[in-house]
C-alpha cells in the first residue's frame, strides 16, 4: 500500500463547477471531504459516470435492500478485493446506518461470523458468489434469495452493488487512495451537539 496517494489530489477550486458544488455539499453534509471524490475528479468525464451510477445503484428507490444492507454488501465484497478505503469508509457508513458498530466490524471481517439475520446472511453469500465466481451464478441462487424475499429486482442491486464496488476497490487500490481519518470514528463517537 502506499503512504501517498500515487495520483496527486486535484485542486478544488481548479474543477469543474457541478463537480466542486457536489463536492461542496459532501463536505457540508460530512464536515470532510472524503477523498474517493478528489481522487476521481482527476478525469470529470469519468467522475460524473462513476457518480451517476452510484447513485443509481445507490438511492434507487423501490428496493426492499436497506441503506445498511447497501453498506454491508459494499462493506463484505471491499473486504475480499482488500480495499482499505472501501472498508473503512463503508464500514464508517454502515455503522452509521445500522446503529450497531460491532455488527459493522463483524461484516468486515467475516460475515459468515456477523450477527445479522438469515435473510442479511443470504444477501451477502449470493453478493461473495458474484465478487468471486460470478460464472457461477444459477437458478439456484435466485431461488434461495426469493425464499428470503429478495425479488428479481434486489437481486440485480446486490449484483450491482457487488460490480459497481469491485470497479471501485480496484480504481480505490490503484491509486493508492487512503480513507480519510475521519471515517475510523464515525458511528463509533457520539456526535458532539
Amino acid at each position: 500500500m502506499a503512504a501517498t496517494p500515487r495520483y496527486p489530489l486535484p485542486d478544488l477550486n481548479t474543477l469543474p463547477e457541478d463537480i466542486r458544488a457536489k463536492i461542496l455539499e459532501v463536505q457540508e453534509k460530512s464536515g470532510f471531504i472524503p477523498n474517493v471524490f478528489l481522487t476521481l475528479a482527476r478525469r470529470p468525464a469519468e467522475w460524473r459516470a462513476f457518480f451517476a451510477y452510484h447513485d443509481a445503484l445507490m438511492l434507487r428507490e423501490g428496493s426492499s435492500l436497506t441503506k445498511g444492507e447497501r453498506e454491508m454488501i459494499i462493506t463484505t465484497t471491499s473486504a475480499a478485493n482488500n480495499c482499505l478505503y472501501c472498508v473503512v469508509a463503508h464500514g464508517a457508513i454502515l455503522r452509521i446506518y445500522e446503529k450497531k458498530p460491532l455488527v459493522a466490524d463483524q461484516v468486515a471481517v467475516n460475515y459468515r461470523k456477523a450477527d445479522i439475520t438469515p435473510r442479511q446472511r443470504a444477501m451477502l453469500d449470493f453478493a461473495m458468489k458474484v465478487c468471486k465466481e460470478s460464472h457461477t451464478v444459477e437458478d439456484a441462487d435466485f431461488e434461495a434469495l426469493h425464499a428470503h424475499g429478495f425479488d428479481d429486482e434486489d437481486i440485480w442491486d446486490i449484483a450491482g452493488i457487488t460490480a459497481f464496488f469491485g470497479l471501485s476497490n480496484r480504481v480505490a487500490n490503484v491509486s493508492g487512495m487512503l480513507p480519510n481519518p475521519e471515517f475510523y470514528l464515525l458511528g463509533r463517537v457520539p456526535k458532539t451537539r
